[in-house]
């Protein structure tokens, strides 16, 4: 009792604690107790001893309370024009300030969670000298201090500072604690993040970084930050703008005619430039496959397995699917392609010879940088007008790599081996492409063989290539179950014996077989032809690859399709990565051309299916009976 209290008070600024000369109205409020060992003397009324009285701590004066009051009155106003409620829950969907600082829990101090800034200011806030029965209606009396000061601090601090008759006291000081550590409930995070709160702490530079990090999230772990997202606030400003693609910069537009284009590899439509923002790797994704469908009107319910196959983690890029025996409704077959590849590709081309059909489907966002495409035909039949044996190919320009696609229905027969061979050297000899496109590298091009003229070549269908040695044999390897030996099968394979001698696709290359003998299989069954003719299962159903430069198309994938059992041939298919270079703009480019029909169709059939679907479920769910034994 007789020491002086210490006035190094967590919390309580020096200035308000500076001795000043003592005013009437400054005498101890009943609401406000003293600080130190006076209080209980104050509350009871008796007169201490005098050498025992201590000093009572008393508050800075008037004119030093209302500087600190204006000043952070206004500040206290900026902050919430900052950070609205409705800023807050379009941003975080949390409640607002107010809820924010309730929801710390019902044992924290009140100090916990109030802002830095106003530590010193909402700290000197007095306490108005009011009737006994005013208290009682009061939204903050028995509550926490700092209670509804998010909410309604400027209309406090004014009300308090205009009372008559008000004295100013200091407020009790919870004991001296350390802080406790900030929640990281959303509620709290979002109350630190809307008002900056804390901008020096470790945490808080942690945990305000994976916000920036989340915004840009969908742009991919291989894309480049956007130079406009250097803030929070420049990216609501552009996103409604902004997209996924590199902007554009405004120099570039003002000193480039498109129409014209530029020869340059750089700066042009076709230039490395443009390769790199698709393809920075300079390897596109591409799905060829070839189909014998016998001749048969109904689809397989699903194409899924045959265009998607469930060991591609991602669709590709391109894909050329080839048919021999195609249905008799070429129309529909597209449309189901375009409908099981979805809204993201179109159709960029298309051709048919008799029952050969091809399709050329990209994405949609590739179409840009694609010429004019080109098709030409070749019939190997004696009888011209039959159109079930010969050759298709298609052929254009993707950036400045040069590509051909020939599908091809050779002669049919186990022994008819020189047949095939002169379909080939037909088919090479006959196709008249590139026509209009210019060739992208005419000096290593030979006008006998149309393979040459391209940089990437894929020929694939039903070559009809047989495995000699008889059914017996063949069935005896294929027993084997799981554990089939498969290059024991291709120790028998006509086609692979005639590519080594060199007689039929040179330069031409094959990826490994490691699936079963695509032909001949009873229809709806997994068992080879089980007939009178007794066929003998053949690899007749191939894809082989051609590059001008070594080692610019690798094989990624190369299988087939077990579970489309509606003709007597198994689809095969091949996934590759294809190198594609840079070119000039010395080319009629295809300017965007697609079949708008049919992708309308395709993704009209697709919402309809879908409708169904969930109409089916609906039903099922609702027709449901429940029986209570």
């Amino acid at each position: 009792m007789g020491t002086r209290p210490r006035w190094d008070l967590p919390g309580l600024p020096a200035a308000a604690l500076a001795p000043r000369e003592e005013s009437p109205h400054d005498a101890p409020s009943p609401e406000s107790p003293a600080l130190g060992g006076s209080a209980p003397a104050a509350l009871s009324g008796e007169e201490p001893p005098a050498q025992a009285a201590p000093i009572a701590p008393r508050p800075p004066a008037r004119p030093r309370l209302e500087r600190a009051l204006s000043l952070d009155d206004r500040g206290w106003r900026r902050r919430r024009f900052r950070g609205s409620q409705e800023n807050l829950e379009a941003r975080n969907g949390t409640s607002p300030s107010r809820g924010s600082v309730q929801s710390e829990g019902p044992g924290a101090p009140a100090h916990s969670v109030s802002p830095p800034c106003l530590s010193a200011s909402l700290q000197e806030i007095p306490k108005s000298r009011r009737a006994p029965g005013s208290e009682r209606g009061s939204p903050s009396s028995g509550s926490d201090p700092l209670s509804g000061v998010a909410g309604s601090a400027p209309n406090l601090l004014h009300r308090d500072a205009t009372v008559a008759g008000s004295s100013p006291r200091l407020p009790g000081l919870p004991p001296p604690r350390p802080l406790p550590a900030l929640g990281l409930d959303i509620a709290s995070d979002s109350l630190r993040t809307a008002n900056k709160v804390d901008p020096e702490l470790a945490d808080y530079r942690l945990r305000a970084q994976p916000r920036l990090v989340r915004a840009h999230s969908s742009l991919g772990p291989g894309r480049p930050r956007s130079p406009l997202a250097c803030d929070d606030c420049s990216l609501r400003s552009a996103r409604s703008s902004f997209s996924l693609l590199a902007p554009i910069r405004t120099k570039d537009v003002r000193s480039r005619s498109y129409l014209e284009g530029s020869l340059l590899a750089s700066g042009a439509l076709l230039g490395a430039e443009e390769l790199a923002r698709y393809f920075p790797d300079r390897n596109v994704a591409l799905f060829v496959a070839t189909w014998n469908m016998q001749g048969q009107k109904e689809l397989p319910p699903s194409l899924d397995e045959f265009l998607l196959p469930a060991e591609a983690d991602y669709a590709q890029d391109l894909y050329a699917i080839g048919v021999q025996e195609g249905c008799s409704d070429r129309r529909e077959w597209e449309t189901r392609l375009q409908e099981t590849l979805g809204p993201h590709y179109v159709l960029l081309a298309s051709a048919a010879h008799g029952v050969l059909y091809m399709a050329l489907f990209i994405r949609r966002d590739l179409i840009w940088f694609c010429s004019e495409v080109e098709s030409s035909t070749v019939t190997t039949r004696i009888v011209s007008q039959i159109k079930t044996k010969g050759a298709l190919g298609v052929s254009f320009t993707f950036f400045g790599t040069s590509f051909l696609f020939i599908t091809s229905h050779f002669t049919s027969g186990d022994g008819k081996v020189a047949e095939r061979l002169l379909d080939y050297t037909r088919t090479v000899q006959a196709l008249a492409l590139p026509r209009n496109v210019p060739d992208t590298n005419p000096y290593r091009s030979s006008a006998a063989d149309v393979t040459t003229r391209f940089d990437q070549v894929f020929w694939f269908g039903d070559f009809n290539f047989r495995l000699s040695g008889g059914r017996a044999a063949v069935d005896a390897l294929l027993g084997q179950g799981l554990a089939v030996d498969v290059p024991a099968l291709l120790e028998h394979d006509q086609l692979i014996r005639e590519m080594r001698r060199g007689s039929i696709f040179k330069g031409f290359q094959e990826p490994d077989i490691h699936f079963l003998p695509s032909y001949k299989f009873d229809i709806g069954k997994d068992t080879y032809d089980s007939t009178s003719k007794q066929r003998t299962p053949s690899y007749t159903d191939r894809v082989l690859y051609r590059s001008r430069h070594k080692g610019d198309i690798c094989p990624v994938r190369y299988s087939s399709c077990a579970g489309i059992r509606t003709s007597d041939h198994r689809p095969v298919y091949g996934l590759f990565r294809v190198k594609v270079r840079p070119g000039r703009d010395n080319i009629p480019l295809a300017a965007g051309k697609f079949d708008r029909e049919l992708y309308l169709i395709g993704i009209k059939r697709r919402i309809s299916k879908e409708i169904q679907r969930q109409q089916a479920l609906q039903s099922q769910s609702s027709s449901t009976i429940c029986s209570v034994s």
